[in-house]
């Protein structure tokens, strides 16, 4: 079909708009990478304005990596994302299975307590006192059990296991099969688009686990890396391992502004990379539940 010149017009125009906002949301992105491979000694002659580095350098990711608390950091949110997603996607998965089955008993109490969290919040308080009675306090468990499992995940991926067939399950218990052998064996491997999005969704989650550990955890040698980069960001006095700028600079001879950017791509990269190997799953199980027929 022959375009009219005004489609065309409309149509650069967009491209034109579209290539501007994301330069402009590019950016900060690029200026943060860019600042962070800078040469230290060029970054202080320029007084940190700095687009084009004449020098890459990884001094700045060296000394980071170095420090035990960055170490310690890193490992807790590693373990946080890894652990805690797998633990996460289970409880969510096989609650949402259960209720998804009519034969349950009671399932609709469940399901009306599940919607009282999603409407009701109890605050900070009462998780608190709950954290602390059970113990956990200064635990990497805190950070994980309290946020098990979210109510509108599991109402969700219950819309997805409601359009898997009863007949197949029927079929795998004439074979001899268990109800957690339907479950691991059948059902999971046909939810892999619904565990993909939602495993993405609670790894970012848990990932940029910060507020929690404010709350929870006391000792710094079990901050999470988000935690370690937030009081980088907003407290320029200190830095990941323990040191005043001053030393710092006077001893390692690297910018404090340079560190904090080298942070904030040591914490991004790792979602960044993981996504695309799930993209094609996360594309599907972003529609769960939204078209039936």
């Amino acid at each position: 079909m022959k375009r009219s010149i005004g489609d065309r017009l409309f149509d650069s125009a967009n491209i034109l708009v579209l290539a501007v906002i994301s330069i402009i949301m590019l950016f900060p992105l690029y200026y943060v990478f860019a600042v962070s491979f800078t040469d230290p000694a060029e970054y202080i002659r320029k007084q940190g304005y700095v687009l084009f580095p004449e020098k890459w350098t990884l001094d700045s990711y060296q000394y980071l990596l170095s420090t035990s608390s960055f170490q310690n950091a890193t490992l807790v949110s590693g373990f946080l994302a890894v652990v805690g997603t797998a633990l996460s996607l289970v409880v969510t998965a096989a609650l949402a299975y259960g209720l998804s089955r009519k034969r349950l008993q009671g399932r609709r109490v469940i399901l009306l307590m599940i919607l009282i969290t999603l409407l009701f919040s109890p605050g900070i308080i009462p998780p608190y006192l709950l954290v602390r009675d059970l113990g956990l306090i200064n635990s990497i468990w805190s950070l994980i059990l309290p946020v098990l499992t979210s109510g509108w995940y599991v109402i969700l991926m219950k819309s997805f296991f409601d359009s898997i067939p009863v007949e197949l399950e029927e079929s795998a218990v004439i074979d001899g099969s268990t109800d957690i052998g339907v479950f691991f064996r059948i059902v999971l491997p046909l939810s892999l688009p619904a565990l993909a999005a939602f495993g993405l969704f609670y790894a970012v989650a848990y990932w940029n686990t910060f507020f929690n550990a404010i709350l929870y955890i006391n000792d710094y040698t079990k901050w999470p890396l988000q935690l370690v980069l937030r009081n980088m960001l907003i407290d320029s006095s200190t830095q990941a391992g323990g040191a005043s700028a001053a030393e710092m600079m006077a001893e390692q001879n690297i910018p404090t502004e340079t560190l904090k950017m080298a942070a904030v791509v040591i914490a991004t990269i790792p979602i960044m990379c993981v996504y695309p190997f799930l993209q094609k799953h996360f594309a599907k199980g972003v529609m769960l539940g939204s078209v039936k027929g």
